[in-house]
């Protein structure tokens, strides 16, 4: 069965981060009816009492719905929800409108203006963070505070006469919810920060690929391209050599035969110099390359002396494993391994992010790994060992790395 932290593991590096923002702004509507029911409770314990509570209760669940729909609007998945932002911003208004008339109006008494004066407090604090988080431009969420902080002086000017009193909550009210929107512009840029690092990482992935892509492309174009020419000259000479009856178009189309065999033979060399590579070269990259996209990776065991055939294959079986761990789920640690022993040369790349993870017994990927290693007399094992862990093993014998070339 899955448990709750193969949930978390299971999910990406971005998607943690988004759901710890998600339940942390949710979280914010739990505090605000819980900082106020105390209170309340506490010290009016009267039906008005009951009906603030239930105010608070009802700003508190439009609080959340905002909270979804507006995180859902950061990662671009609906749009912005405009008329629910004005709805909590009529909401945050009414309520703490509520709150400082009973303050001024309601039953005398500490007690009361103390549980008032916090529903007044809980509603604009959250009500003006909550807000800001389906708000795009930080000119509107200056504005958005300082219209708040201006609204309450004023509306306690009104209603009390008193300039102290409407200074204190102007400057309250610009302190507390000007804190709570600068909670909510950080983690909105945090998440799309994330975001955008790991749609870089995923660029950068495919760049790596369409750049050894042009690389083999111009090598082709190198040898082919000529030859290719020269072909078509002869060809055509020995065409018009043959349609005049000249004994020399037998000459020119066995030098085509000649030039087209050396093409073959180009094309060979091309190829397997694309496939081969150096398994010390590809083990320092894979270190540099997961290291830095934050992931520890710890490289143990030498890969000098080893034949040509066998350095070749097992450095396609690193970069394949490099690139599933960059691509697929979510790893914190990297673990590539050589040993050599008993005649055989064995390849083991582990990581911790299985949870997140296809399973790695298919693929096109690990297909062409299995082909290779084959091609040598290798062995590939690829799955999930326990729960969080993804192990990939190449096996190859060094007594027949000279049997077979690895086709072309």
């Amino acid at each position: 069965m899955r448990g709750p932290g193969t949930w978390w593991r299971g999910k990406s590096t971005p998607a943690k981060v988004e759901t710890y923002t998600r339940w942390s702004f949710h979280s914010f509507a739990v505090t605000e009816v819980l900082s106020v029911s105390l209170p309340v409770l506490g010290n009016m314990a009267t039906p008005l009492g009951g009906w603030l509570l239930l105010v608070v209760c009802a700003h508190a669940a439009v609080s959340a719905l905002v909270v979804s729909r507006a995180l859902h609007w950061v990662c671009d998945r609906r749009e912005q929800p405009v008329r629910l932002l004005w709805a909590l911003g009529a909401v945050t208004a009414a309520v703490a409108a509520t709150g400082l008339t009973v303050v001024e109006y309601g039953p005398k008494g500490d007690g009361v203006d103390s549980a008032a004066g916090s529903v007044f407090g809980a509603v604009v604090f959250f009500g003006v963070g909550i807000t800001a988080l389906g708000m795009r431009s930080r000119r509107r969420v200056f504005a958005l505070v300082a219209g708040f902080a201006a609204g309450s002086g004023l509306f306690v000017l009104l209603i009390s006469r008193s300039v102290f009193a409407a200074l204190v909550i102007a400057l309250i009210t610009l302190l507390g919810s000007g804190f709570f929107a600068f909670v909510a512009l950080f983690s909105v840029w945090l998440l799309k920060a994330v975001y955008e690092l790991d749609e870089a990482r995923e660029t950068r992935a495919r760049l790596a690929v369409a750049e050894e892509r042009l690389r083999f492309g111009r090598d082709l174009h190198d040898v082919m391209g000529r030859n290719l020419s020269v072909i078509a000259l002869k060809s055509e000479l020995a065409v018009q050599l043959a349609r005049r009856g000249r004994p020399e178009a037998v000459e020119q189309m066995i030098e085509v035969q000649r030039i087209a065999r050396e093409s073959q033979r180009e094309v060979r060399d091309v190829v397997r110099g694309y496939r081969e590579a150096d398994l010390e070269v590809e083990l320092t990259g894979a270190q540099g390359v997961l290291t830095a996209a934050g992931i520890e990776c710890r490289v143990t065991g030498r890969a000098t002396g080893l034949p040509v055939e066998v350095q070749s294959v097992l450095a396609w079986v690193v970069r394949e494993a490099t690139t599933n761990v960059l691509r697929h789920g979510n790893a914190e640690r990297c673990s590539v391994g050589v040993r050599v022993s008993e005649g055989r040369v064995v390849l083991t790349v582990e990581n911790d992010g299985a949870a997140g993870a296809a399973d790695g017994g298919g693929g096109s990927g690990l297909t062409g790994l299995r082909e290779r290693l084959a091609a040598v007399d290798g062995t590939l094992a690829a799955g999930r060992v326990g729960e969080a862990v993804f192990r990939l093993v190449a096996d190859v014998p060094l007594a027949g790395a000279d049997v077979r070339e690895v086709a072309v």
